[in-house]
């Protein structure tokens, strides 16, 4: 059994960090050993020093469960500490606060309700570890709000995390303000974006841009709190292999496809794509690319089995190798599970998901040849480099954070294999927008965005109805407001010219673009399309669409730009 004389030194040296530091984080690869640097971190402060009694730990449901207690039982020099889950029903987790311990350890979920437990009462413990802080980067969420009227009762915390910006430096200030409560990164998240970022486009206001010398300084304000280290700058890592399988749908198929994706995409048409339905339409679209979707009774209507064909290859190529998949949708594990058959007893070589802690002793015992789970359930603490050095990504997701997280599951210390990632991608669907997007490091809403008004742009709309059954009771286009609202969100991809109709006549036809406040006027009466045109080319726009010809009644026209 390893003994702390067996820790690297960095982690001697991290170590030390977190004993000289009352409020800090570190910023570590996976596979570097988060969990033990900060149990023997504690283990110093609890016996050695005396600077703490009980400790608080915050983790994601199954590294909760599984990876802190797991660790205790690995290392000499930790035997003596005893650690209770305060999880399950709101009876067992009263009854473990309720035991001694020096470690108490609490799933994220939770950390509300025990706030709320203790209202009105000061919390049991002096010392407090938020394990995968980046999931405290919502300044909005209940968890970090609940956290934050405790932070005071704390003399120490520390935050743990491989991925602390996965969307951007926005990201930073709720966790940091967790450690400091304010001091660096300044009060509140308005102020920290007011101080460091700029919002170039009032209607995109989600979307922020570092000021210039912004990200240095911000680096320089957490340099005494923040140690980062990169997994290759001190571990010899297995070699990994990035392989993309491209697959090519029938042309059956391709015209299954392109008609839904029509269907989703047409309410859209008009530009005015936000970020709250672009993340809806993204994930439809990544469905489609699956193989299927959920029709209106929620029955999985199925497109194509291209990825499940690949999968039988790449399983088949694995010869009796184990090979983790990860799926994104439900219909994608019932698919994958009715292809290749379900695990049960009587069926032991069936496909088996990762859900419980047997399932994943089984799978580093070797025990299992073809196992599924989801990148947002393995994604974090989890080690599974012993069972398998094969992953599948039948399904992809935008999340850059869960993405590195899930593969460093078996691309890790440890792992004794040359680690294969292979991605099942379709030609021409949304699978290639996600590809781009991680391999660039941009898996972001900013990406998303970007991807789902391009598959717009694609589908070229060009609607004609009548502006008459928009009028109102005195002949103007009561829906021109809108419509030029909708124009406005969408400037930076499109320009967008009507033709109006006002009390039966022709009116004008008008272009929305970017840096324009008003609309501009183009050409009147029936000289209108070639005119137009002319005027389009005159401003610098390029139009891939056909322009409506005279006489055409209250054509809309998507031009990109």
């Amino acid at each position: 059994m390893p003994g702390e004389k067996d820790l690297h030194p960095y982690q001697k040296f991290c170590v030390d960090f977190l004993e000289e530091k009352p409020q800090c984080a570190l910023f570590l690869d996976c596979g570097l050993g988060k969990t033990i640097i900060t149990l023997t971190a504690i283990s110093h402060l609890l016996y050695d020093s005396y600077e703490v009694n009980r400790v608080l730990i915050i983790a994601p449901l199954r590294v909760a469960r599984d990876t802190w207690i797991g660790e205790l039982s690995k290392w000499e020099h930790l035997k003596g500490l005893r650690m209770e889950r305060i999880l399950g029903t709101p009876k067992e987790r009263v009854a473990a606060l309720s035991r001694k311990a020096e470690l108490y350890v609490i799933n994220r979920e939770n950390v509300e309700w025990l706030v709320k437990h203790y209202a009105g009462r000061k919390l049991p413990f002096d010392m407090l570890v938020i394990d995968e802080l980046s999931s405290f980067k919502n300044s909005r969420a209940k968890r970090f709000l609940a956290l934050k009227k405790v932070l005071g009762q704390f003399s120490r915390v520390v935050g743990l995390t491989g991925t602390p910006a996965p969307n951007g430096l926005e990201d930073l200030w709720p966790q940091v303000f967790l450690l400091d409560r304010g001091q660096r990164l300044g009060r509140t998240m308005r102020s920290y974006l007011d101080l460091y970022f700029t919002t170039p486009n009032s209607w995109l206001p989600y979307k922020h841009e570092l000021k210039p010398g912004a990200e240095e300084q911000i680096y320089k304000k957490l340099g005494d709190i923040c140690v980062s280290m990169r997994a290759a700058d001190h571990l010899q890592m297995p070699e990994r292999i990035d392989n993309v399988v491209e697959l090519t749908l029938s042309p059956r198929e391709e015209k299954l496809y392109r008609q839904m994706e029509r269907d989703m995409l047409l309410p859209y048409a008009d530009g005015n794509v936000l970020a709250l339905n672009a993340a809806t339409l993204a994930g439809k679209l990544l469905q489609l690319s699956n193989g299927a979707v959920y029709d209106e009774f929620h029955n999985i209507r199925v497109i194509h089995d291209k990825k499940l064909d690949a999968l039988e290859d790449l399983i088949e190529a694995a010869n009796g190798k184990p090979v983790l998949v990860m799926y994104a949708y439900q219909h994608d594990l019932t698919r994958i599970q009715q292809r290749f058959g379900k695990y049960a007893p009587e069926n032991p070589n069936g496909v088996r998901e990762l859900k419980t802690s047997a399932d994943l002793e089984d799978w580093n015992a070797g025990k299992i040849a073809v196992a599924v789970t989801q990148p947002a359930s393995t994604g974090h603490g989890l080690n599974l480099q012993h069972g398998g050095s094969t992953i599948v990504w039948f399904g992809l997701n935008w999340s850059l954070e869960l993405y590195e997280q899930a593969n460093a599951r078996l691309w890790r210390q440890g792992q004794k294999e040359t680690v294969v990632v292979h991605h099942l991608v379709v030609k021409g669907t949304m699978d290639e927008q996600v590809m781009r997007a991680l391999h660039e490091k941009a898996a972001d809403q900013n990406a998303l965005l970007a991807a789902v008004k391009g598959r717009i742009q694609e589908v070229k709309y060009i609607g004609a109805s009548s502006f008459s059954s928009w009028e109102d009771s005195t002949g103007n286009n009561r829906r021109m407001l809108e419509i030029r609202n909708a124009a406005y969100q969408a400037s930076l991809d499109y320009a967008v010219m009507l033709r109006t109709c006002v009390n039966g006549a022709w009116g004008a036809y008008r272009v929305f673009h970017a840096g324009m406040p008003t609309p501009v006027p183009v050409a009147n009466g029936g000289t209108g399309a070639s005119n137009a045109k002319s005027t389009l080319s005159n401003l610098g726009i390029f139009y891939a669409a056909s322009l409506p010809s005279s006489g055409t009644d209250g054509q809309i026209c998507l031009v990109p730009v």
